[in-house]
């Protein structure tokens, strides 16, 4: 009987199994501006999610005035439950719409979860009351979750292999304009001599709108993804994909590079999460492991060390209120420079060597800040110049973390691995440093925070020693090649 069941299982993988030559062809294409537009109207949601992130702690002064003077009147408190739940949004969206980019194609639902981002974050320009806001932060979180897992498998599926590990990361470095840009929307937005409060905030909250409209708009021109529509059964509808894309880029060329590289691709029906299980806890569980340790202890360092940054400036280094956000600006400026100019080297130097290395520089650039801040050796330009160098590189790592988990598992989870891998990580790393910390600062002693920090350095340095240990050299390799057909 044993014998039979595996006699059938060869029989099923066999049938399932076809061989083509569209993923090379989509990898040996030139850069072009078809290539140019897909990045633009898909990785969009890197900067929308810096930018909502951006405006919820910018206009937390106006949400806390009362009604009388247009706010809502909410509390520290209510504030901090409401930035708790939009996370939790952005990790509910996440799983389920990358279970639904995986089952049902990336094209369908990177037009939902923009819609619905759209119109969350639109609505939360209108809320009244305590509950209102919150539910709708939590729809606009799960907009931009859902966008995360279907848009990073969509963008690493349309770009060729050789170019992919800078692609992505220039992507995520957006982010980071989308965080200048919200503290410019903010300053803006509140200014008596522009606009009220009552108006100012409500229109903030609607600022990415018009970007989300043109990019709705652009997004009608992105094709469906080869790769996912072969791992369907789709071979017609992916060679016609294919031969559209290939027209589009020959435009002003004269020919196209030849490639008679063929790959093997296993068709399969649907997608479950008890397959993604399946895979995980098998044949790919040291990987697993790898995107455990990456996205948990960047989740950690993002979300404990630098969302307390002001609350540190402002209470041991006496910065104002008022003058912390300038502080900010050569920060975000690193963090957006970090993936712009490092990431070519994921495709030349490689992933292996990059990751370990961007992960171990961060957490030792922290480490070393940490201990001059400990020993009160440090004031706040010096520190903040501390935190730019950590932060340079740990942007990178963080964009790095994204790309791994995009690149390392079969076609046929990817999506569904990139909402499990970014929901586990913000929960695990990402829910628990917040409150650490502001627990930490509140002592008011320097000692605590140190061994705060010190553990912060040493999760990223643990995680990059990880990716030296079981990183895989996915650079300028197929999608197909890097995870194999078992």
């Amino acid at each position: 009987m044993l014998l039979c069941g595996r006699l059938e299982l060869l029989l099923e993988t066999l049938v399932n199994l076809i061989e083509t030559d569209i993923p090379a062809r989509m990898d040996r294409l030139p850069w072009s501006n078809w290539h140019t537009r897909v990045v633009i109207a898909l990785g969009v949601t890197w900067l929308l999610d810096g930018l909502e992130g951006s405006l919820g702690g910018s206009l937390s002064g106006a949400l806390k005035g009362d009604r009388s003077s247009g706010g809502l009147g909410l509390s520290d408190a209510e504030l901090g439950l409401s930035s708790s739940f939009y996370l939790g949004g952005a990790v509910l969206g996440a799983l389920l719409f990358g279970y639904l980019a995986d089952r049902f194609g990336r094209r369908k639902l990177f037009f939902w979860t923009l819609l619905l981002y759209l119109c969350a974050t639109a609505a939360t320009g209108l809320s009244w009351s305590l509950l209102s806001f919150t539910c709708f932060r939590v729809l606009t979180g799960a907009g931009i979750g859902g966008e995360y897992a279907a848009i990073n498998s969509a963008v690493d599926e349309l770009t060729p292999a050789r170019l992919r590990g800078r692609i992505d990361l220039w992507i995520n470095g957006t982010f980071w304009l989308g965080i200048i840009l919200g503290s410019v929307v903010s300053v803006l937005s509140l200014s008596s001599s522009i606009f009220d409060h009552a108006p100012g905030w409500r229109l903030a909250f609607c600022s990415g709108v018009p970007i989300g409209i043109f990019v709705l708009w652009m997004r009608r021109f992105i094709p469906e993804s080869p790769r996912w529509l072969l791992s369907h059964g789709y071979l017609e509808r992916a060679e016609t994909v294919v031969q559209e894309v290939e027209a589009a880029v020959q435009r002003g060329l004269r020919s196209l590079p030849r490639t008679t590289a063929l790959v093997r691709i296993r068709t399969h029906a649907g997608s479950s999460m008890a397959r993604m299980i399946e895979l995980l806890g098998g044949r790919y569980s040291r990987r697993a492991l790898l995107c455990f340790a990456l996205m948990a202890a960047q989740a950690f360092f993002y979300n404990s060390v630098f969302f307390s940054l002001s609350l540190v400036l402002m209470r041991y280094y006496s910065v104002s209120a008022e003058k912390v956000g300038y502080y900010f600006i050569p920060i975000a400026i690193a963090n957006f420079l970090g993936p712009i100019l490092l990431g070519r080297f994921f495709d030349t130097v490689g992933r292996r060597t990059m990751i370990c290395a961007t992960y171990s520089m961060s957490g030792i650039a922290l480490l070393g800040s940490s201990v001059l801040f400990e020993q009160d050796l440090l004031g706040a330009t010096s520190q903040v110049v501390w935190w730019a160098v950590a932060f340079f590189f740990a942007s990178t790592a963080a964009s790095s973390a994204y790309l791994t988990v995009s690149e390392v598992f079969p076609q046929e989870i990817r999506a569904t691995a990139i909402a499990f891998f970014y929901a586990i990580g913000t929960l695990a790393g990402g829910v628990s440093g917040p409150l650490v910390f502001g627990h930490l600062i509140g002592s008011g002693l320097r000692t605590p925070l140190f061994a705060g920090y010190v553990a912060g350095a040493t999760a990223m340095v643990a995680a990059g020693i990880a990716q030296g240990l079981w990183g895989v050299a996915a650079e300028r390799r197929s999608l197909e090649s890097v995870a194999e057909i078992g």
